[in-house]
């Protein structure tokens, strides 16, 4: 009866949220982020002291998120087999070592190659930062979820205040102030391994890890939930290649649209990215009240007439658009990864690596594509066709319903 006892009052404590890990992964993924918003805030930068293309600076974007995006999944699936806890310490490690070549990198190739080791890093860590954020979210996965991305977007939105504030004043060399932000990051990391670690021992996490394990193998995978593994993933697609858009080029816009500076460029941009990062963290707890499907549905549809607008407007006007536009578009970021974890429980790490990873493919593919219309089209008409990406929300009609997926994992 003791032992019962004691496997009760586990599994009773497990099915609380864990807010102070939720913490201290979200600051870690701010931490993590940060670092790579580097790339994109150095842009403006790098196509002045060096004198490359639209398209280099694309390819430099390409660099860093196909790495990420080919390997997460991969390492999601490893680690969905056989966590990993201290795997985490180790890919902000890799980080720490890019962002370092990163600031004496001195030409285009040494920056690719830095790209690529920040590239592996993001890939290690965001697939155990997931399951992290799963393991502590009790019963409030959507909420769990959101403090973990909203962390990431965080660290994104500060690119421009990096560009500012550092990367302005002190050119490339000032990417290496943020060895000190990795190292930082590695130590809270390896305090968040030792809880994994202790978590991955309790008796009701075992029992859970086995029983989806089993369920999976037993079940496989419906053409139902192929169809909207698939279809969720090609919203995922529209939408990072808007964010891919506005995060590499809209400065570029600015700069020649509004006769901006580049600071004054990174304000607008600040304000995009800033509000993106409060609507993630809004955005998981009204898919627990309201439902993930209309939640996905509505951020989309919302939006699509905001981004079309956008390159229409004088700038006072584009500045309050942006700040919807950051808002409602990227409540749908943490309620997608959700989403897809519950079509196919048991496979977290594959499924925060499918959602997560495959947003920075896209938008590595996004970038050069983006990035060549710019040099063929002109920098306003790429942002005009650029708008129009949120419409394919339209699509999110064809998801199953929440209480649909539930049917399925209950059967």
């Amino acid at each position: 009866m003791s032992n019962t006892a004691a496997i009760a009052r586990t599994m009773a404590q497990n099915r609380e949220t864990s807010y102070k890990i939720l913490f201290i992964i979200g600051v870690c993924h701010l931490l993590n982020d940060s670092i790579q918003a580097i790339i994109p805030a150095m842009f403006p930068i790098l196509e002045k002291s060096m004198g490359l293309s639209f398209t280099q600076l694309g390819l430099i974007a390409f660099a860093l998120n196909m790495v990420s995006s080919i390997l997460q999944p991969v390492i999601g699936m490893v680690t969905d087999k056989k966590p990993m806890p201290f795997a985490l310490p180790i890919g902000l490690t890799f980080t720490l070592c890019g962002v370092l070549g990163l600031a004496l990198a001195p030409g285009f190739e040494w920056i690719v190659i830095s790209v690529l080791f920040i590239g592996l890093g993001s890939a290690i860590f965001h697939p155990e930062g997931s399951r992290v954020a799963y393991l502590a979210a009790g019963s409030r996965r959507g909420l769990a979820q959101s403090i973990y991305q909203v962390g990431g977007n965080s660290g994104q939105a500060m690119a421009p205040l990096i560009t500012a504030l550092i990367l302005v004043p002190l050119g490339q060399i000032g990417a290496a102030w943020f060895t000190a932000v990795a190292a930082v990051a590695v130590g809270l990391l390896l305090y968040i391994a030792f809880w994994y670690a202790k978590t991955l021992e309790t008796p009701n996490v075992l029992q859970k890890k086995a029983n989806k394990k089993e369920r999976a193998n037993q079940k496989g995978l419906s053409k139902a939930v192929w169809f909207s593994l698939v279809l969720i993933l090609f919203l995922i697609f529209a939408r990072s290649w808007y964010i891919s858009g506005m995060t590499n080029y809209y400065a570029f816009y600015t700069i020649e649209t509004y006769s901006f500076s580049i600071k004054q460029s990174q304000i607008f941009l600040f304000t995009f990215l800033v509000a993106g990062a409060l609507g993630t963290f809004f955005g998981g707890p009204l898919a627990d009240r309201f439902g993930k499907k209309l939640i996905i549905f509505l951020s989309m549809i919302i939006s699509a007439p905001l981004t079309i607008l956008i390159p229409f407007v004088p700038p006072y006007a584009a500045f309050f658009l942006l700040l919807l536009t950051g808002f409602i578009l990227m409540s749908s970021f943490s309620v997608t990864v959700v989403y897809a974890q519950e079509l196919v429980p048991g496979k977290i790490g594959t499924m925060a690596g499918l959602t997560v990873g495959l947003a920075f493919g896209m938008g590595a593919i996004g970038s050069i594509i983006i990035g060549y219309l710019a040099d063929m089209i002109g920098i306003s008409n790429t942002m005009i066709l650029t708008g129009f990406l949120p419409l394919l929300g339209l699509l999110t009609l064809l998801l199953p319903s929440d209480q649909k997926v539930n049917e399925w994992n209950s059967q």
